[in-house]
């Protein structure tokens, strides 16, 4: 694959998660929401490395800020922007297969997921309920919206592998 044309394929996979980041099944009242976002930047990873991958997400957390125009607080930039969607290329590090495929989409998913339950809990402490850790609030919160996003993410990116399996070949 010619460098033009991977970065054609992840500036393509950026404007599809943009799009996907309208498309809203649940939104949560301090950020967060479960779209289809994650599918497109898992999509470059698992086709085209880790690398491309980590990059196409960065990219996303980047213009995701630029459109949502709010930041709390400094940190927030890189924990729930470029370094959490840049963590879902951490899918491009397994193989090609259907095992791989689940295996990469649940490490990149989990990686994102840490990187948003830091911030949550370090950053956001404040929104925690009287008397509860703030780590516990962090998790029960970013689980509301993540893992039904991570479910149907894999259950689309499963569906294409096994109907359209030349989307994941070069």
């Amino acid at each position: 694959m010619t460098k033009t044309r991977k970065l054609t394929e992840i500036a393509v996979a950026v404007a599809m998660a943009v799009v996907c980041s309208f498309i809203k099944v649940w939104e949560m009242p301090q950020g967060g929401s479960v779209a289809l976002t994650m599918v497109p930047i898992l999509l470059i990873a698992i086709r085209s490395g880790w690398v491309a991958g980590c990059a196409c997400g960065a990219i996303y957390g980047v213009l995701s800020l630029l459109i949502a125009g709010v930041v709390y607080h400094p940190m927030s930039i890189l924990l729930d922007y470029v370094l959490a969607f840049g963590l879902l290329g951490l899918a491009g590090l397994f193989k090609k297969n259907l095992s791989g495929l689940i295996t990469g989409c649940t490490v990149g998913v989990a990686g994102r997921f840490a990187s948003s339950l830091v911030s949550g809990a370090v950053l956001f402490a404040e929104y925690a309920p009287e008397g509860q850790n703030p780590w516990i609030y962090s998790l029960v919160y970013q689980a509301t919206y993540m893992v039904p996003e991570f479910i149907i993410s894999v259950a689309i990116l499963v569906l294409l592998f096994l109907k359209a399996r030349r989307l994941f070949e070069k």
